[in-house]
């Protein structure tokens, strides 16, 4: 019995009905024809990521079950409830046979679909069915350990998109615990006895740059911007070696998603010219392949969205926001997009319609549209920060108490020193010098830990003003040097990134990437904000 997987869905699908409905003697056949109709039917190589600020900027796409020989299947459809339906009577027959190995790929994969939809009171009682099965199961400790690893990484993903970092430590420890103890173990040449065993989720080496990757995730969230750096780095250079000799697609995903999350922090960081060259190499891995660009598009564009604000191209950056937003049907990367785009139209300062739109939409008080900790933190200080622009402080500062008191409960730092440096200025602007230094100095060593080159200029500048108020010479010239200080690398950071030829990106809003850059002869955009 052959199918072909060249022809085209309508074709397959009932070519494959047929052949489950007369495999139900041969387990392998049946548990694999199951699977691979479910994948045909919708993509079980995606599940749900985190992007930093609470936003899924990446789709992490997971090779659900591979047999042996290892061949990946790709979405063709996206009908989640027959994949659901076709998983659990995968799950069911999986039991019948006594596998409750390929039982819990069943019920593992069937539990990311559910993730991706957001059904969440179903999700619970799944994971935690498979965790005991997971627990329960006595047999290959490479599958044990690939089905804990599996297991993890959805209960990682799920805290993860909802931006609940401070939660998520346990179950990443684990993680990383298991992918540690599945590198000590060697390949078992001994095939299973039972036929219907003879799966497995992914290869040892791509789980060990998953597990990087969903670190990585974890601590750009936190901000713990060079602990992000440091597991990219690891991630990418494993990658490097694994694309040598495996040309497999699913790692060229973890590459785009990797660099997704390293170019957020190298614009937190103030390395908008590296930020930016990293941008233009998604640009090119995405040029390889029409489906990663379609999976990858929205965030492309609130990348360069971002780059655009770093640079002051406020034009361009609600230009490339409007694009993703376009883009994207993934709720939590729209709220991302949006309090994105909102804080654009703050800082332009004359797009009050536009604005009171977009705030009615993530209000955080009223109906907020995700189920995010962090974006709702977020959104909070978008609020915050726009009644500050508006003179309005005692309700800036109710707005502002609120994102510290959810970014506080879940350790997102980034958050937490924006808040601290905001009520620092109002605080200031109100006459209250106690206070105001109260709330900078602590902003001043948080994003020094970060670190958060922004929020370090800003908290510089009101050092400087609050020691001269208050007499203390000595101090103010200290936080004026330091001011000084960041205002020059960004300065000169600004300057680079504006003058290099992929910088021409940000008028790109249609179509595929461009493939070449003009030089520019130097740059266009303003340099006050930074200054």
């Amino acid at each position: 019995m052959t199918v072909s997987f060249q022809n085209s869905v309508d074709a397959a699908k009932p070519l494959l009905r047929k052949a489950i409905q007369i495999s139900q003697q041969t387990p392998y056949w049946h548990c694999r024809l199951l699977f691979q109709l479910a994948v045909r039917t919708v993509g079980l190589t995606r599940c749900p990521g985190a992007g930093w600020v609470g936003g899924s900027l990446g789709w992490a796409f997971l090779a659900a079950v591979e047999e042996p020989a290892g061949q990946q299947l790709h979405t063709l459809e996206k009908d989640l409830v027959s994949a659901c339906d076709l998983l659990g009577v995968g799950a069911e027959y999986a039991r019948v046979v006594g596998s409750e190995y390929t039982r819990a790929l069943f019920l593992l994969s069937k539990g990311m679909l559910l993730l991706m939809e957001r059904k969440l009171q179903e999700v619970h009682p799944l994971l935690t069915l498979c965790g005991q099965i997971v627990e329960n199961w006595q047999g290959n400790p490479i599958q044990k350990e690939s089905l804990r690893v599996f297991f993890l990484v959805l209960q990682v993903t799920h805290y993860l998109d909802a931006g609940q970092v401070k939660s998520v430590k346990p179950c990443l420890k684990q993680l990383q615990q298991c992918i540690q103890t599945i590198s000590t173990l060697h390949d078992d040449e001994i095939l299973p006895s039972n036929p219907a065993d003879l799966f497995h989720w992914l290869p040892k080496e791509h789980m060990c740059v998953l597990v990087y990757l969903v670190t990585v995730m974890h601590s750009m969230q936190a901000g713990y911007l060079e602990k992000a750096q440091k597991y990219t780095d690891k991630a990418l250079m494993q990658l490097e070696k694994l694309k040598m000799l495996d040309c497999s697609p699913i790692l060229s995903s973890f590459q785009v998603i990797l660099l997704e999350h390293i170019i957020m922090c190298r614009l937190v960081t103030g390395h908008k010219a590296t930020a930016l060259q990293e941008i233009s190499q998604v640009c090119q891995l995405c040029q390889q392949s029409p489906r990663l660009f379609s999976n990858h598009a929205a965030q492309l564009h609130t990348l360069l969205g971002l780059y655009c604000v770093s640079v002051n191209c406020m034009d361009n950056a609600e230009a490339q926001f409007t694009t993703a937003l376009r883009l994207t049907n993934h709720q939590e990367l729209w709220a991302f997009i949006v309090t994105n785009l909102a804080s654009v139209y703050i800082r332009e300062g004359n797009r009050h319609q536009e604005l009171y739109s977009l705030l009615e939409r993530i209000n955080p008080d009223h109906s907020f549209p995700v189920s995010s900790h962090c974006l709702r933190a977020a959104a909070f200080y978008v609020r915050g920060l726009f009644s500050f622009f508006q003179g309005r402080y005692n309700e800036a500062k109710r707005f502002l108490r609120e994102t510290l008191k959810m970014s506080n409960a879940e350790d997102l730092n980034r958050l937490t020193a924006c808040s601290l440096v905001l009520l620092g200025h109002i605080f200031y602007v109100l006459g209250n010098q106690r206070e105001s230094n109260n709330m900078v100095v602590p902003a001043m060593q948080l994003a020094s830990k970060i670190p958060d080159m922004s929020v370090q200029l800003w908290s510089s500048a009101l050092l400087r003003d609050l020691n001269k108020a208050c007499g203390n010479a000595m101090d103010a010239h200290e936080a004026a040097q330091m001011h000084q200080n960041f205002s020059q690398q960004l300065l000169q950071d600004h300057i680079e990134a504006c003058s290099l030829p992929e910088h021409n990106l940000i008028t790109w809003t249609d179509g595929p990437p461009p493939v070449q850059f003009q030089a520019q002869n130097g740059p266009n955009t303003s340099l006050a904000s930074l200054l």
